[in-house]
């Protein structure tokens, strides 16, 4: 017995060399996780217990959303002697000759030199290997890269009378992904008819895109519309096309230009010139048209001096009763002749703003939760409570923006009121929109 103690007594004294007097746990302590584990171990250890992990700050943001109006600034500006003036002008002004108009061209270039903002299709590579294949230089796209061109669509206007070897202005536009056109050059473009057949100006060099765009892996700065340039005299003429105030019948044709083109005034344009060329002019049935005849004697050499002398008689212009609206931005333009009949009018707005800013709510570590996005919207409605306003006539210009700024409306609210009185009747005007 004694043998036996003596040869466990080193095995015991190894076991627990490292042993220490263990505290008891409190009454209704509850063993943490380390000494759990060191109690099934049997090492009987004490074990500092982890520091808790605060679980991480939940978003507290809300949406939000502001509609402001701003308030009016003044009154009615009111500028010129007299708004019921009779204003005359030169017949050149009103019409415009058939046979001068200006003609547009186009083509499909290729803009080169660009800082990595070209385009990332193939599309820019097979166009660049089809303009080197013009040029006898065989290369496999595949071996070109698309960063540092783009393709691009070329216009040009060609002014009535423009001979071969003038110069004329160019704008380009991209038409694939390229992010910027800045600093590139374009290659040797042709310019063509819409056919694609007859090549009549050519185009080439710098391109200038009035802007800039710098960017970086978290902002990006951009001044102006960067994939659309322009290029004062950057074409050539090639061809020239062909004009003539006189058509193949042997007349000259004025067309009314677009906003004057009333019976009222081609009536007085043909009296005027046949007061200086007795019965050479006439208004064509359209109502639109003065076809001018050419008198005996003339000589070919002088007709354009004869043309011009009737182009400058000067003829009393009508007012139209026309208002232009553009919903798109607000812009609202009255002629003269714009009356309004006795009515009454109450109006109201409705502005409903809304707000959506979305918040992801993070679990603690450990907890076993999953991350959650919440939404926060706010919703704002705001309606307004004007009183009526009852109208009266407006016989003139004047008294119908005075009556129109009694109603206190936005100009896009005035749209709206415009619309409405037409249908009414109590607008005497034609509404165009654009």
């Amino acid at each position: 017995m004694i043998a036996s103690l003596l040869l466990t007594a080193p095995l015991l004294l190894q076991e627990g060399q490292a042993q220490t007097p263990q505290t008891p746990p409190a009454a209704g302590a509850q063993p943490t996780a380390a000494t759990a584990a060191g109690a099934q171990a049997g090492t009987g250890t004490i074990v500092t217990p982890v520091p808790s992990i605060q679980a991480p700050t939940q978003p507290t943001g809300t949406s939000s959303a502001v509609f402001t109006t701003l308030p009016r600034r003044g009154n009615t500006a009111r500028v010129g002697r007299d708004f019921n003036s009779r204003v005359f002008s030169q017949v050149r002004n009103l019409v415009g000759v058939r046979g001068m108009e200006d003609n547009d061209v186009v083509g499909i270039g290729v803009v080169s030199g660009l800082a990595g903002t070209g385009d990332s299709g193939a599309l820019a590579t097979q166009l660049l290997a089809n303009s080197l294949l013009a040029r006898n230089i065989n290369i496999d796209p595949a071996l070109l890269t698309t960063a540092n061109i783009a393709v691009v669509r070329v216009e040009a206007t060609i002014p009535a009378g423009r001979k071969p070897g003038q110069k004329i202005s160019v704008r380009v536009s991209s038409i694939g992904d390229a992010e910027s056109l800045y600093g590139g050059i374009l290659e040797l473009t042709e310019l063509t008819d819409i056919t694609g057949q007859v090549v009549y100006a050519t185009a080439s060099g710098p391109v200038n895109t009035d802007g800039f765009s710098a960017s970086g892996q978290a902002a990006t700065a951009t001044k102006n519309h960067v994939t659309v340039a322009t290029m004062p005299d950057g074409a050539t003429v090639q061809r020239e096309i062909a004009t003539s105030v006189i058509s193949e019948h042997g007349y000259i044709f004025l067309d009314s230009k677009n906003g004057q083109g009333t019976f009222g005034n081609t009536v007085r344009i043909a009296e005027a010139i046949n007061a200086l060329y007795p019965d050479v002019a006439s208004v064509l049935p359209d109502g639109r048209t003065v076809r001018m005849s050419v008198l005996d004697g003339v000589p070919r050499d002088q007709i354009v001096a004869y043309l011009d002398k009737a182009l400058a008689q000067e003829v009393e212009t009508d007012n139209l009763a026309r208002v232009v609206i553009n919903e798109r931005t607000g812009v609202i333009v009255m002629g003269g002749d714009v009356r309004l009949r006795p009515g009454y009018i109450h109006h109201g707005t409705i502005v409903v703003t809304v707000g959506e800013t979305p918040e992801v709510s993070q679990p603690g570590p450990l907890s076993g939760g999953e991350t959650v996005t919440l939404p926060r919207t706010t919703l704002n409605v705001v309606e307004s409570n004007n009183p009526g306003v009852l109208l009266g006539g407006a016989s003139s210009l004047e008294e119908v923006v005075e009556v129109l700024n009694v109603l206190g409306a936005t100009p896009r609210d005035m749209i709206a009121i415009l619309e409405s009185m037409l249908d009414g009747g109590l607008l005497i005007a034609d509404l165009r929109r654009i």
